[in-house]
């Protein structure tokens, strides 16, 4: 589904998602398991009309600055080392540019995809910390150091961005023991209510497909004299990152990857033409 996805750029030409694999797959784009088997049911419904759209949002990304690579490397059917991702970066430059001419550093790259779920931006060894600056809708810049920055829509919430920051019973259990020893107030601490609020907090993090707003997560932030972060997630209109990195790439639904190294910046916002037409079926 995400792979298709990324490939339709007319809001108005319907996706339809069918989940060949349930037994390991949770589908949550896909129709209900239940037309997996039962696809001339889901047929007949389209026909008769009995269903309702469901327009995602998508997030479109520019990309400008020096030494800016705009053509993407394309993972979905690849199984990439480091080093092999590295080296399909760099192909795409040294082809990129014997061919043709890069327009002005300032002139921006709308890029070729749209996110579906998510983008995740971040240096290509994990164990490195990541070095960009950041700025949420058009506010300051900041220095950050983090491992790495994802941007969500409301159909990625449920996804990595969710499991980047979602909190386990025994976190809430701690942080409300801390709270009754230091309030003197009379916090209860059995289960039921610790499931509760951790429930209540978890849900926080999930919005709907439709809003017309993204979510970011800063993964691990460094904080220190020199690197700051004033909010570790948080919603935005649009967000901007300026590289400082060394061997990073901007990743989109995990499927397609772009260079994004020191000098690029990117600008990560919604527009209503990146819609993207679903079906929702009961």
């Amino acid at each position: 589904m995400l792979l298709v996805a990324s490939k339709v750029y007319d809001k108005n030409k319907p996706v339809l998602g069918v989940n060949t694999d349930p037994e390991r797959s949770e589908g949550h784009l896909c129709l209900p398991v239940h037309y997996t088997h039962a696809f001339s049911e889901a047929l007949q419904k389209l026909r008769k009309g009995e269903f309702r759209w469901q327009w995602r949002q998508r997030i479109r990304m520019y990309l400008e600055g020096t030494g800016i690579n705009p053509t993407p490397v394309d993972l979905h059917e690849l199984q990439l080392s480091l080093e092999q991702h590295s080296k399909a970066h760099r192909i795409t430059t040294e082809t990129q540019s014997s061919t043709t001419t890069h327009d002005s550093p300032e002139r921006p790259h709308l890029l070729p995809v749209r996110g579906l779920n998510e983008i995740f931006i971040g240096e290509s060894l994990s164990s490195r910390a990541s070095y960009y600056e950041i700025s949420i809708d058009d506010g300051p810049w900041e220095k950050q150091k983090s491992s790495g920055l994802s941007i969500c829509t409301g159909t990625g919430s449920k996804a990595w961005s969710y499991n980047i920051n979602k909190l386990v019973e025994q976190a809430v259990e701690d942080v409300l023991r801390i709270g009754k020893l230091k309030t003197g107030l009379d916090v209860p601490l059995n289960r039921e209510f610790i499931e509760s609020v951790t429930e209540t907090y978890n849900e926080s993090l999930i919005f709907d497909p439709e809003e017309d707003k993204l979510f970011f997560s800063i993964r691990e932030p460094i904080v220190n004299r020199v690197f700051s972060n004033s909010r570790q997630r948080g919603f935005a209109k649009k967000v901007c990152v300026r590289s400082r990195c060394w061997d990073a790439c901007m990743v989109v639904d995990g499927g397609t990857s772009f260079e994004f190294n020191d000098g690029a910046i990117a600008t990560i916002s919604l527009n209503e033409e990146d819609l993207l037409r679903t079906v929702i079926l009961d």
